[in-house]
């Protein structure tokens, strides 16, 4: 958890000087959402604070008064011509609602207005962070599921929830995230969201406005994840992708309008919602998949870490130590981002790989993107213990064929897919040789 103490975020934050409304609903997390405020202002933010009347019951107003300095709010009647629950609304940035619980979900979704907190959100024109936080049959439950659905379909972000310990000695999916994890969320909502939807396009009940749909129609084919290639029945090699940035690009191409199709290695991690998966475990599986799904595909994007070599001849039984150390063939497996580029004709579909590297990390990610004749490389150091494998942040480098590059900056990686996505979209706009990015990472014309 974050040092409360830490210097500010500088005032290039994405948060700084911007205005956020944190919903504080009924939930036994709703402690931490005193650490969220806390983080809001280190990084610039105005927090102020909607408390409802089951959130009073775990956190008191005067804690959040005290963080903020700023009058908590919670009844609808409080203050009528000052602070109505439209200029509420309308003043904020931002909505985060930390912890959402399944009543509330429920009401947006309804787009019922029956406390401070539901009428303001549905006067709301901001982008809208929803963190759940319940019980793991309640989060299950498809009432819950239908609903969280139909928030994201509207345009709210949803975070969470974590599998992990829950009141009274539970334990499962619906631990509320982090308050760092929903900090980086709101970031990522307020660079991503659009203010309103255009005038054609009917406003959302319940869940503020949509956000970019600018894959709107697009068919976007993921890889995820490692892949295992097997010794013996027992044993296999592999490596320590875990699949995280994969979904998190899956995740946020869904909400920007898109139809995936994600191909994952061995996971557990859960399928975000709507996308449809297809689990594989070796690289030749992963080949046969790919080249299945890859006809009905506009854009594909290979960051499963697959691995370069297999066993000639596994083990059919498991090898025994008393026999000695074994001698393992090795035939290298196909490079399916090099076989993809070199397939295609013309432009379509766009390719974008990925690298992960310990040293020389941009000029071999520069040689990789040439020889595997992708349009896009996302390139990564995985020497660092912040960014790469089994971690929830990555730091990159995003490279393109006409010579351009766009550096991330330490993020969450549902941070750097939605940039990666960006670069995705301002390739397929400009056409057949993309656009320049100079050396700040600004997008200018195709060259």
């Amino acid at each position: 958890m974050a040092d409360l103490g830490a210097a500010p975020v500088p005032a290039d934050d994405p948060l700084a000087g911007r205005r956020v409304l944190v919903g504080v609903t009924g939930g036994i997390a709703a402690y931490k959402a005193a650490i969220l405020v806390r983080l809001l202002q280190h990084a610039g933010a105005q927090a102020d604070v909607i408390l409802t009347r089951g959130g009073a019951r775990f956190v008191g107003a005067a804690t959040f008064e005290g963080l903020t300095g700023r009058a908590v709010r919670q009844e609808v009647w409080e203050d009528i011509a000052g602070e109505s629950h439209v200029a509420l609304g309308r003043r904020a940035d931002t909505v985060v609602v930390y912890p959402a619980t399944a009543h509330t979900l429920a009401k947006l979704a309804g787009g019922l207005a029956d406390d401070l907190l539901s009428t303001t959100l549905l006067a709301a024109t901001c982008p809208l962070v929803l963190a759940p936080a319940m019980h793991t049959e309640m989060w299950e439950h498809p009432a819950t599921q239908h609903n969280v659905a139909l928030l994201r379909e509207r345009g709210a972000s949803i975070v969470g929830p974590d599998d992990g310990p829950l009141m009274a000695g539970d334990a499962g999916p619906g631990r509320l995230v982090e308050p760092e994890v929903a900090l980086d969320a709101v970031r990522a909502a307020l660079v991503s969201g659009s203010p309103r939807l255009p005038d054609d396009v009917p406003a959302p009940v319940g869940a503020g406005p949509a956000r970019r749909r600018d894959l709107l129609g697009t068919r976007v084919l993921i890889t995820a994840g490692g892949t295992r290639e097997p010794i013996d029945p027992v044993r296999y090699l592999g490596n320590r992708s875990s699949g995280r940035m994969g979904f998190a690009l899956a995740a946020a191409a869904r909400d920007r309008g898109a139809e995936v199709t994600l191909i994952a290695g061995p996971s557990e991690l859960t399928t975000p919602d709507g996308v449809l998966r297809y689990d594989v475990t070796t690289a030749l599986e992963m080949h046969t998949a790919v080249l299945e799904h890859l006809a009905a595909a506009d854009v594909v994007i290979k960051a499963a870490a697959v691995a370069d070599f297999r066993p000639v001849a596994p083990a059919s039984s498991k090898l025994k130590k008393d026999q000695g150390v074994p001698t393992i063939e090795l035939t290298p497996n196909p490079d399916i981002l090099a076989e993809l580029g070199a397939a295609r004709s013309g432009s379509d579909p766009l390719l974008v790989g990925f690298a992960a590297e310990t040293d020389e990390v941009e000029a071999g990610g520069r040689a990789k993107l040439q020889r595997k004749g992708a349009d896009l490389l996302v390139v990564n150091d995985v020497s660092g213990d912040d960014a790469g494998f089994e971690v929830d942040t990555n730091r990159v480098v995003i490279l393109d064929r006409a010579g351009g590059r766009v550096e991330v900056p330490l993020a969450d990686k549902r941070t750097v897919a939605e940039r990666v996505l960006d670069r995705v979209v301002a390739w397929r706009a400009a056409g057949p040789t993309g656009p320049v990015a100079d050396a700040a990472g600004t997008l200018t014309e195709p060259r």
